[in-house]
């Protein structure tokens, strides 16, 4: 750190010394590793995936489904490579993206219509499928669940928003074509509707409420530390004033030490 000293004076003793002290400034990069912006913070993955407490908001959502949509895909790919690995035919893969955390699936596996004999070329692709339903039902509980906190709702309107609804629209066929069903069928497109606009549109509660606090009230928090520790250099408190010894003869004189 350099420092400047300036002694006014006619006389070999001057009348007062003023000492400019440069602080020293923070590196604008850390020495190892990628540079980061101020307040930015690390994904939490375990919390974002698979952990059920505290809110989301509507972004971290929509993440969470493209992501389960593209993990469902590459599932898929690798269910047909072993399908047809243990049955003859020619390769031939197709793609589906589905965007609706693999519930189909589930709501499949719980339909012994489905499955009604399967081959030994089958097994193999229905048992990645099932450990893959598993593990994109619970991200989707995870996220969901605290998205749902974000609306200062309780976890279990899951079942009115999506658990009725699938099941109704699994097993509609076996449900009587008559015209008093019609309302059935009307609530039960609602209740996914209202779901839908619920958790991916709507936005969360403003402020803290009882499941903990705004998710961007947290992000702020995160970086406001960082915001205050960033000082400006104000040259007027690093002036300081110290008392007179002796100088040079000729009047104003500069001496800078390292």
């Amino acid at each position: 750190m350099a420092s400047g000293e300036w002694g006014l004076g006619p006389t070999r003793h001057s009348l007062f010394t003023i000492r400019l002290i440069e602080p020293t400034l923070a590196p604008s990069r850390p020495i190892f590793g990628r540079r980061r912006l101020p307040g930015a913070s690390r994904m939490d993955w375990t919390w974002y995936l698979f952990r059920f407490d505290g809110r989301m908001g509507r972004a971290l959502l929509w993440q969470a489904l493209l992501i389960v949509a593209l993990l469902t895909t590459l599932l898929d790919v690798i269910g047909q490579i072993i399908h047809l690995s243990n049955a003859d035919g020619s390769l031939q893969l197709s793609l589906k993206l589905d965007f609706d955390f693999g519930l189909g699936d589930l709501f499949k596996l719980l339909d012994h219509r489905v499955y009604p004999a399967l081959t030994s070329a089958d097994r193999g692709p229905l048992i990645l499928r099932t450990f893959g339903t598993a593990l994109f039902l619970w991200i989707f509980l995870a996220t969901a669940i605290k998205r749902l906190h974000d609306r200062d709702k309780s976890g279990w309107w899951l079942v009115p928003f999506f658990l009725v609804p699938g099941l109704f629209n699994q097993f509609s066929d076996l449900v009587p074509d008559s015209h008093w069903m019609l309302p059935v069928h009307l609530g039960a497109g609602m209740l996914w509707l209202w779901g839908l606009v619920e958790m991916f549109c709507v936005p969360g509660s403003v402020g803290d409420n009882r499941f903990g606090p705004a998710p961007l009230a947290r992000i702020e928090d995160t970086a406001a530390p960082s915001a205050t520790s960033a000082k400006v250099w104000d040259q007027s408190r690093e002036i300081e004033f110290v008392p007179p010894r002796a100088s040079p003869p000729g009047g104003m004189h500069v001496k800078r030490s390292a």
